[in-house]
């Protein structure tokens, strides 16, 4: 297959940017980054953390002798394991500075509400930490004078987020620009996050080394995107972003600076009420890193914008692109400049699903796009993680793949018709 070159057309941008730029060295951030990705390093630094019996362990809840998450964060050292009670959290604002932090919701979801306060005017948490995990929180309503109030605010260190929620936020969860920090996000969910203007996004991921998002729901933006990444590299694995009834996304993704972007396995939709045609842009900001390549693979895109949808837009520069085994669903074609490869990307249509006005892109079992996925192990030598090994289950989870990878697509699990 030649490489493939096609034409540019111009879009709407939104010119509302919560982050300012960056000027942060471009490789630092980049050589960072492709260490973690490549020798595996885990976001959390246990050796720093010591023996399990040796650490600190505080309990919040109505009935402890601690009874704010902000008095937890006051009194937590290095290492510590901090325990919240399940409940409403109203006002319950704070700042993290400790490194190796493990932070869990206990006997249910533990809900932080804004309730009009922020910690340093910025968000409901703010973290500049190594090392942390938080687990089962879920942010609510954070609003601030400068109009970026996010439920997490992370400024440096290594940050994981699991099973948490940002929901009704002016940001969802937003980075800086600090060319060291490592973001990964699993089985969470981002909805309805905007500001009084509308601008804002779902997630916003500075010109950080690396942000990794895995099992996650993405769903009504409005004019502001889904997810928006200018890390040095961008892991987005098995997620669902979708505009659905009312939601109104400029983009579902976009990489705007660039960067190594891998885009595996993801359900991504576009609604008719989008005020830009494209679903995935990549470069529109300009190209800011040393190596600009997009991989996009085994992924379900569907348009519905009535006219002029675009599934993938890669403006021009020096960027290598990689396009496979994806279903296009919608009659919009990619636009993408540069050198690289499409391989085995097929179009679909809503007969050729379990229930498309339901979202379930699952194929049927006598589609006849079962098995026509390209064999992945000759583009995938250079990098496992274009070969598929786990599917998005909905809502926020992912489950393994066994056996060959055969459909084209974000999934490989087939239905029949009921007899």
């Amino acid at each position: 297959m030649p490489p493939i070159f096609f034409v540019i057309m111009t879009t709407h941008q939104s010119s509302n940017d919560p982050q300012r730029s960056p000027g942060a060295p471009a490789w630092a951030a980049y050589v960072l980054a492709l260490l973690i990705g490549c020798l595996g390093m885990p976001v959390s630094p246990v050796a720093a953390a010591g023996s399990e019996s040796e650490r600190q362990v505080l309990r919040v809840g109505a009935q402890r002798p601690i009874k704010t998450i902000a008095q937890a964060s006051r009194l937590a050292r290095n290492g510590a394991r901090i325990e919240v009670d399940a409940g409403t959290y109203a006002g319950d604002v704070a700042v993290w500075t400790q490194d190796g932090l493990s932070l869990r919701a206990v006997g249910g979801r533990v809900v932080l509400l804004a309730a009009g306060a922020s910690a340093e005017g910025k968000a409901i948490w703010v973290v500049r930490a190594q090392g942390m995990q938080v687990e089962g929180f879920d942010f609510r309503g954070a609003a601030v004078p400068g109009r970026n109030g996010a439920g997490i605010r992370f400024e440096r260190g290594s940050l994981l987020v699991r099973d948490c929620s940002f929901t009704n936020n002016e940001t969802g969860l937003l980075t800086s620009n600090d060319p060291e920090a490592v973001l990964e996000v699993e089985n969470s969910e981002f909805a309805y996050n905007q500001r009084p203007d509308g601008h804002n996004h779902n997630l916003y991921v500075g010109q950080i080394a690396r942000v990794t998002v895995t099992g996650s729901y993405f769903h009504h933006a409005h004019i502001g995107h889904l997810l928006k990444s200018r890390a040095a590299v961008s892991h987005i694995l098995y997620n669902r972003l979708t505009d659905e009834p009312g939601g109104r996304a400029s983009y579902e993704l976009e990489f705007p600076n660039g960067g190594v972007a891998v885009v595996v396995g993801n359900l991504i939709e576009q609604g008719p009420q989008t005020e830009n045609p494209a679903i995935i842009s990549y470069g529109a900001e300009g190209y800011k890193w040393p190596t600009n390549a997009l991989s996009l693979v085994h992924n379900t895109l569907v348009d519905h914008l009535p006219a002029g949808g675009v599934p993938l837009r890669v403006w021009p520069g020096a960027v290598t692109v990689r396009v496979y085994n994806n279903l296009l669903v919608g009659p919009g074609a990619i636009e993408a400049s540069g050198t690289g490869e499409a391989r085995s990307n097929f179009k679909a249509t809503d007969a050729d699903f379990v229930n498309a006005p339901g979202l379930d892109y699952r194929l049927k079992a006598d589609s006849h796009l079962v098995g026509q996925a390209a064999e992945a192990d000759a583009f995938a030598t250079a990098d496992r993680l274009l070969l598929p090994t786990r599917e998005y289950v909905h809502p926020q989870s992912t489950r393994a793949l066994g056996g060959r990878v055969g459909n084209p697509g974000a999934f490989q699990g087939t239905v029949r018709k009921s007899p």
